[in-house]
């Protein structure tokens, strides 16, 4: 989760929601990704999809069964589609997305019984910090609008 945490901050210094997200395979480092929606003017580029691509184009394959896919802040809808999609078996987040989440705040995409995959899931590991990076962010961004 750190390796995480750090992603996000680069997310942030791009202008981006500070989310960041690193994909393991075993004890490895298959893949990592943070928010590019602003700078790649892409609104699927979420920290998980980044990772989720680029550790599929590493592996030669789209299955990551087996991964564990950490992320700072609870997934979208979009990006919980994706980890059932790709097959993940763990998402370890960081801080609740009470407004949009798809690991159980608001829906829950990875424990839906009708769905052919369910993926594993740990909440709140380092949420404070999470949390508060991404309460610095929109702290800023609402300051600036003013």
């Amino acid at each position: 989760m750190q390796r995480a945490l750090e992603f996000a901050k680069i997310a942030h210094q791009r202008g981006d929601v500070p989310v960041g997200a690193v994909l393991v395979v075993g004890t490895d480092i298959a893949a990592v990704g943070f928010n590019q929606k602003e700078s790649n003017h892409d609104p699927t580029a979420h920290a998980e999809i980044v990772a989720l691509r680029q550790g599929a184009a590493r592996k030669g394959g789209w299955r990551l069964s087996g991964a564990t896919l950490y992320v700072t802040k609870e997934p979208c809808v979009m990006c919980a589609g994706a980890c059932v999609a790709a097959r993940i078996e763990r998402l370890v987040y960081g801080c609740d997305d009470p407004k949009g989440g798809g690991a159980g705040s608001v829906l829950n995409v990875l424990a839906n019984p009708r769905l052919n995959h369910r993926v594993e899931v740990l909440r709140g590991v380092r949420e404070a910090e999470a949390a508060q990076l991404l309460r610095s962010f929109f702290r800023e961004r609402r300051s600036a609008e003013m």
